[in-house]
């Protein structure tokens, strides 16, 4: 039996793990495509507290890195299950595996709603984004276009028109469904337009690089060229399997607050997972620490 198994091997999941193991814990992290999550998406990351600039895919491996040195355990697998039997915690996995724990960290993530064309997944982080915050300035000057028009695509918009030359609107809808407040300052930038009721058909490359895309609008299809393209349609959790222990607010997060912890003793969660307003690097490194130590001091306290 382990002290914790961490669900997710995001930059929360492996956070929990680092401070499970400095805490003397027995981690086993549980994931089940590859380790980074979302980060693995930004080609720099120069927003990390002491780090000047590195790929997400730097940080993961190096985290990675971190917490097998310090001992834990990995393994590649689907989680499709936790049970809380006996003060212990059940994990089963798709693969048929059973894990025990006394403590359980859910860093599952979220996934970004993708637009659904082809030759899409390539072209993530190499012209395809989906943090202004995280890739801005790669378009400085340049011209970008915005797929989505509710408020996180808004305030992306807000942040990447002090930058770019031009940001392009993108909407499927005949109207932006953000909040007026933002719609408001966007009017208001010369460098910003808005294209709605706007269907995004193709990806286009010119010797290997994004371009732009073509779109439909009204039955009628135009080429429109930019730079970069930021995708800002919605984030899915995949928390259902979980909604016994955890409780689910109406879009799907884990509803638990600063604590990490939920309405089951020994199960925390952290990261994009949970409800929270905001969603950076550095909170899910917050919530991995968070919810670690929480594991640690009920396994110390109520278990020990």
């Amino acid at each position: 039996m382990y002290d914790i198994i961490v669900v997710g091997g995001g930059p929360a999941g492996m956070t929990a793990a680092l401070y499970g193991l400095r805490n003397g814990k027995s981690v086993l992290v549980i994931e089940k495509s590859g380790f980074g999550g979302q980060i693995t998406h930004s080609p720099k990351v120069e927003t990390y507290p002491g780090t000047l600039s590195m790929s997400g895919n730097e940080f993961a491996d190096k985290m990675l890195d971190q917490i097998l040195a310090q001992g834990a355990e990995i393994e590649f697998e689907n989680v499709v299950s936790v049970d809380s039997e006996d003060g212990r915690k059940v994990v089963r996995t798709e693969e048929g595996s059973t894990f025990e724990s006394k403590a359980v960290v859910l860093a599952t993530g979220v996934k970004h709603r993708m637009l659904g064309l082809e030759g899409e997944e390539e072209l993530v982080g190499e012209g395809i984004s989906f943090c202004a915050v995280c890739d801005g300035d790669f378009y400085t000057g340049k011209t970008v276009c915005m797929a989505g028009g509710g408020n996180s695509a808004l305030q992306e918009a807000i942040l990447l028109s002090e930058k770019c030359s031009e940001v392009i609107i993108l909407q499927d809808l005949p109207f932006l469904t953000g909040e007026p407040s933002l719609q408001k300052v966007l009017a208001a930038k010369s460098n910003v337009r808005c294209l709605t009721e706007v269907k995004i058909t193709k990806l286009l490359k010119q010797d290997g690089e994004f371009c732009g895309v073509e779109i439909e609008q009204k039955g009628e299809k135009q080429t429109v060229a930019c730079d970069g393209l930021f995708v800002a349609i919605g984030l899915i959790p995949e928390n259902d399997a979980f909604a016994a222990l955890a409780d689910l607010n109406t879009y799907g997060y884990f509803d638990s607050d600063e604590q990490c912890t939920t309405k089951t003793p020994g199960i925390y969660v952290a990261g994009d997972c949970r409800r929270k307003g905001v969603r950076q690097l550095t909170t899910a490194v917050a919530d991995g620490a968070t919810a670690a130590l929480a594991a640690c001091r009920y396994i110390n306290e109520t278990l020990n």
